[in-house]
């Protein structure tokens, strides 16, 4: 039985690349960024817009660890606060996928003084797994054990990978630091490696693959590819995870980055295009209700509700009379039309004094591309 396959030492960054392989790949992965960018700038406050498909991101990157929380399951968790019931294990999935959230919304708030560098790195990773599985496996620091990857609880001699040793480690991650930031012939191409090898290195004892998913729209936004770090990538490595796995182990053990940069730029172009379609189909939808909950309700209050509603599409009626800004009789009688309307519908019905969660269908079937609410 072959061993496993261990870190590239040495052969960062990529001495050669073919770019014959890739540059037929360059052109469609830039302009459906470019076109992903320019509806960004076309919405207003994009940020609560999009906020569903930024949950969805989260469910979706923590899924490809293993978490089992759907994006449904964790705005209902929000909107019931203390009064949900879950098992302990569906709290965790949900816990960490709202760490995710809270750890890419602390990143924009960090990278107004910070550049993408370790310190930021750490910091993210030390939110990830606050309060949640792995909270005690060196929160925020780089490892100084091994760790490889495998099937939990085999020897390190069945193991897949095994990343750099931790004597090797801090060099590596200034290496990779470095590389960040030099210059490059391409930066989509820059950031293909600047992921493979973060993964490579697998720095922290846990955590790795969330944090060097969520280093890809920080990359785009700290180089202005993206006015916002709003690009939602694990749908498709999700959805592609064996090749995803399998490109990534080919770089150590083959030498093999052209192949993984092919699948990283086809990645970004279908995975732009996706957005871009889910982006305007929510921007479309948004358009339509505006005159329509205008005419339903006839009040000055209208298109406030509506964009309290696109911000929070799982809720209960008490949370939004307290937050909307909106008088108490107004704003529940806008819930009661918009629910009379089919606009929002029950997810779960009211028990004595537990008010109901209400759910906005329409908008979480964009973010899950089907219908299932």
């Amino acid at each position: 039985m072959a061993g496993p396959v261990e870190y590239h030492m040495g052969k960062f960054p990529p001495a050669d690349l073919e770019w014959s392989r890739l540059i037929p790949l360059l052109g469609p992965a830039s302009a459906a960024l470019a076109r992903y960018d320019a509806l960004l700038l076309a919405i207003p406050n994009a940020a609560v817009f999009l906020s569903p498909l930024t949950t969805q991101e989260a469910v979706l990157s923590s899924r490809i660890e293993g978490t089992q929380a759907t994006m449904g399951e964790v705005l209902q968790y929000e909107a019931a606060g203390p009064e949900g019931s879950l098992s302990p294990d569906k709290r965790a999935d949900i816990e960490e996928v709202l760490n995710y959230r809270r750890a890419m919304r602390q990143a924009v708030e960090l990278m107004r003084e910070l550049p993408l560098c370790n310190r930021l790195v750490k910091a993210l990773h030390e939110t990830l797994l606050s309060g949640v599985r792995g909270h005690d496996k060196a929160r925020g620091k780089f490892r100084v054990i091994p760790n490889y990857i495998g099937v939990r609880g085999r020897p390190i001699e069945e193991a897949r990978f095994v990343p750099i040793m931790p004597e090797q480690l801090e060099d590596g991650m200034s290496r990779w630091e470095k590389f960040v930031h030099s210059e490059a012939a391409d930066a989509l191409v820059q950031l293909a490696i600047v992921h493979a090898e973060f993964e490579s290195l697998h720095p922290f004892l846990d955590g790795n693959g969330r944090i060097g998913r969520m280093l890809i729209p920080l990359f785009l936004f700290d180089r202005k590819l993206l006015r916002e770090p709003m690009f939602y990538l694990s749908e498709y490595l999700e959805a592609k995870r064996q090749e995803y796995y399998d490109c990534l182990l080919g770089v150590s053990r083959d030498d093999d980055w052209t192949a993984w940069c092919e699948f990283f730029l086809t990645a970004l172009t279908k995975q732009a295009e996706a957005n871009h379609a889910k982006a305007v189909a929510i921007l479309d939808l948004y358009q339509q209700k505006k005159d329509w909950i205008a005419e339903l309700t006839h009040s000055q209050y209208a298109i406030r509700a509506l964009d309290w509603f696109f911000g929070r599409p799982v809720f209960k009626t008490p949370d939004f009379v307290a937050s909307s800004g909106i008088p108490k009789p107004t704003a529940n009688r806008i819930v009661r039309l918009a629910r009379e309307q089919g606009l929002l519908r029950e997810l779960v019905a009211g028990m004595g004094r537990r008010p109901a969660i209400l759910v906005f269908p329409e908008l979480l079937n964009i973010a899950e591309g089907r219908s299932i609410f």
